[in-house]
């Protein structure tokens, strides 16, 4: 089942509501930007929060309807990130998330360099990034969760912020309880790939080097680190792309509900 699709088993409301807002369809509207689509209806939705799903806009559309578009949106952008990341060389081989040794780590790397052991710490530096992609696949269950938590307030204040308040709102409420999920899965994934063991290899090659100061590192946090800061930088990026391009808003079964309502 797909990261969209698992989010709407998650949500108790019905099948319609995934299927608006998010797509724009023929006409002028087609050149309209999200935000501004989402700002307009937000705009004629009237009465308290605790009558949301009564209240409709001038286009027929509830606040419940609305929430759950956006929340489709997001499920997109977010299926796109941890797709793009959780596979071979998503970390490696993009320059803008890729995982380079610790700083504390880059002396003795360059102190075994000058003895012909360089192999090492590039070998290491590889099992790190392989590490953060066997883990970031853990975040689809968080992202699903914190998605169908959002409240109507939230998505308010996403529509009407800049072009990455998704990311931030997520940013917000996840970067610990990302670490958090993900944090068991570096641990395993760092001694599957080796690099722990490697690690251990290279502290004991650096010290046999004479005069050398004491260096270490902690992997575990590195990689963590430096994996977050990875998936909230192309969320980032996807919502802004989202939010400008008409082509990245939309998915199959969006397109073709909202269009029927046009």
């Amino acid at each position: 089942m797909s990261f969209a699709g698992k989010l709407l088993s998650h949500s108790k409301r019905g099948v319609l509501a995934v299927a608006v807002i998010v797509a724009a369809h023929g006409g002028a509207a087609a050149q309209q930007g999200w935000l501004d689509q989402g700002r307009a209806l937000l705009g004629t939705l009237g009465g308290n929060t605790d009558t949301q799903s009564a209240t409709t806009s001038g286009s027929g559309l509830s606040e419940d309807q609305i929430s759950a578009g956006l929340r489709e949106a997001l499920a997109v952008g977010t299926e796109r990130v941890v797709d793009r990341l959780g596979t071979t060389n998503g970390f490696n081989g993009n320059p803008d998330v890729h995982i380079p040794l610790p700083d504390s780590l880059k002396m003795a790397d360059q102190a075994l360099q000058r003895v012909g052991m360089g192999a090492i710490g590039s070998d290491l530096e590889l099992r790190l990034n392989r590490a953060a992609e066997a883990a970031v696949p853990q975040a689809r269950a968080l992202f699903i969760d914190a998605i169908a938590k959002m409240s109507l307030q939230d998505v308010r204040d996403i529509y009407s912020g800049p072009k990455d308040s998704a990311t931030r709102y997520f940013e917000a409420r996840m970067a610990q309880p990302l670490a958090d999920g993900m944090r068991p899965i570096v641990d395993a994934q760092l001694a599957e790939v080796g690099a722990v063991q490697l690690y251990d290899q290279m502290i004991g090659e650096y010290r046999n080097i004479p005069f050398v100061p004491d260096v270490k590192a902690n992997l575990t946090d590195h990689v963590l680190g430096r994996a977050v800061d990875g998936v909230f930088l192309l969320l980032a990026r996807e919502e802004a792309a989202i939010r400008e391009d008409p082509a990245r808003r939309t998915t199959e079964l969006l397109q073709t509900v909202f269009g029927a309502g046009g």
